[in-house]
């Protein structure tokens, strides 16, 4: 029996190696700004027993999907919820286990929810610096560490791709040093980035010429179609390397289910976008 246990524990980390999944906290000690204690995150499981969602985080935690050869690139993903909550296997999970089969390693943040974005940045910019400062570890070029975002999460990919400069948070230890800026940035169908005077740019994103390139994907009837649109416009005007697609259904939340055309269509273009100016 004991041998039993032991061979069964052998093929489980074996199992668990081969997938490449890992989980890390990105805040060795007190989270800062948030007033809950650590703790397991509240879930939402599917029909099948199966988390979907988060519903409460309060201790933000990397999920890292290792590819079986590296291309030396990393995506961190951000899911979309409205700041509520995560929707963590549509927007961060399955994503995850797309791009490590294209060689990308993928690294799943469970952000602060709900309602904590300011939380949210710093654990953004906490999980890129933590990215980074593993780049041997994970066979990684520190240059090309980029973010990937759903809806809620597309805004704050985009607040991580602008706000780089900002200390959101006191300096916890050396990796703290290491910018937060990533090397690119892709938001399917962001939402949130058009809150500024007769829906202009929401004013704490600040667009310059040393924004990382953006690959922006939206279908038409989505009601947040319009923050592609305005992000596209400034990212035009600083002369930033920008690529936006515009389909006319698919509406919003779909992540890369097979069944909606949008959800279909911005997979394929984003790993052409990836591979023609990224993994170059």
């Amino acid at each position: 029996m004991r041998r039993f246990l032991v061979l069964f524990m052998v093929l489980f980390v074996q199992l668990v190696v081969a997938q490449g999944i890992e989980t890390m906290s990105i805040w060795p000690d007190a989270v800062p700004g948030e007033e809950a204690p650590k703790a397991k995150p509240i879930v939402q499981i599917d029909e099948k027993g199966v988390i979907e969602r988060l519903l409460v985080v309060t201790n933000p935690v990397l999920e890292v999907y290792r590819p079986q050869k590296s291309n030396g690139a990393a995506v961190l993903i951000f899911p979309g919820g409205g700041y509520s909550r995560l929707a963590i296997k549509k927007e961060g999970y399955e994503i995850a286990e797309w791009l490590s089969g294209l060689g990308y390693t993928a690294f799943v943040l469970q952000y602060r929810v709900p309602d904590k974005q300011e939380g949210a940045l710093m654990d953004a910019q906490r999980a890129i610096r933590i990215v980074r400062s593993r780049a041997g570890h994970y066979n990684l070029n520190p240059e090309k560490i980029g973010v990937l975002g759903f809806s809620a999460g597309g805004s704050l990919a985009a607040r991580a791709a602008t706000r780089y400069d900002d200390q959101t948070y006191p300096i916890i230890d050396e990796m703290d040093s290491l910018s937060s800026k990533p090397n690119f940035s892709i938001l399917i169908y962001p939402a949130y980035l058009d809150q500024g005077e007769n829906n202009s740019i929401t004013p704490e994103l600040k667009v310059t010429e040393e924004t990382a390139p953006m690959f922006l994907f939206v279908a038409a009837d989505d009601n947040y179609a319009n923050s592609s649109l305005v992000m596209t416009q400034e990212l035009r005007k600083q002369n930033v390397l920008v690529e936006l697609h515009v389909v006319p259904f698919g509406k919003h939340g779909y992540g890369m289910r097979k069944g909606n055309p949008a959800a279909e269509a911005w997979p394929p273009l984003a790993e052409s976008w990836l591979k023609k100016y990224i993994t170059k």
